[in-house]
């Protein structure tokens, strides 16, 4: 299994790289290998990660920063550049290290968005403005992390 993955990531290098130069590829072939055998592909379940889940998630967080990146976009380019700069202490049920470092990547991914502090039960969040803020204190992003982190009993 683990030489699936290794294959699998080294081609997904070739394919954002586009090189095709032998000490690039040799580079791709050493990371692609090293992570593979870091963290191999079995253990999600064992670290109570629902994997259907995390295929879901990745897409939509990836559609939410192509949203997010086209409305900083749109107030960068405005000319009053309308930005209303805050600081969100957000309180969150999300208490593992995977939930809070998976939640705190995301905002800090998302444009407009930065993940300053993180700890359990609370994120302390800097946002560009009130839209941009939105998907973390209406608790849609932390309903999303939390159903790729089910608890047990619950259905992944």
């Amino acid at each position: 299994m683990r030489i699936l993955v290794a294959v699998g990531l080294f081609l997904l290098w070739i394919a954002l790289s586009a090189s095709f130069h032998p000490a690039h590829l040799l580079a791709g072939a050493v990371f692609s290998g090293g992570v593979a055998w870091l963290n191999p592909i079995g253990t999600a379940r064992a670290r109570g990660v629902s994997v259907a889940a995390a295929v879901v998630y990745g897409p939509w967080l990836f559609v939410r920063i192509l949203k997010s990146g086209l409305h900083v976009s749109r107030l960068i380019l405005h000319p009053s550049l309308p930005i209303a700069p805050r600081l969100i202490r957000h309180r969150t049920n999300l208490r593992s290290d995977g939930e809070l470092v998976t939640i705190g990547n995301s905002i800090t991914l998302t444009p407009g968005t930065i993940t300053i502090e993180a700890g359990p039960g609370e994120l302390l969040v800097h946002a560009i403005d009130e839209p941009s803020s939105e998907d973390l204190v209406g608790g849609l992003l932390e309903d999303r992390v939390a159903r790729v982190f089910p608890k047990q009993g619950d259905a992944t």
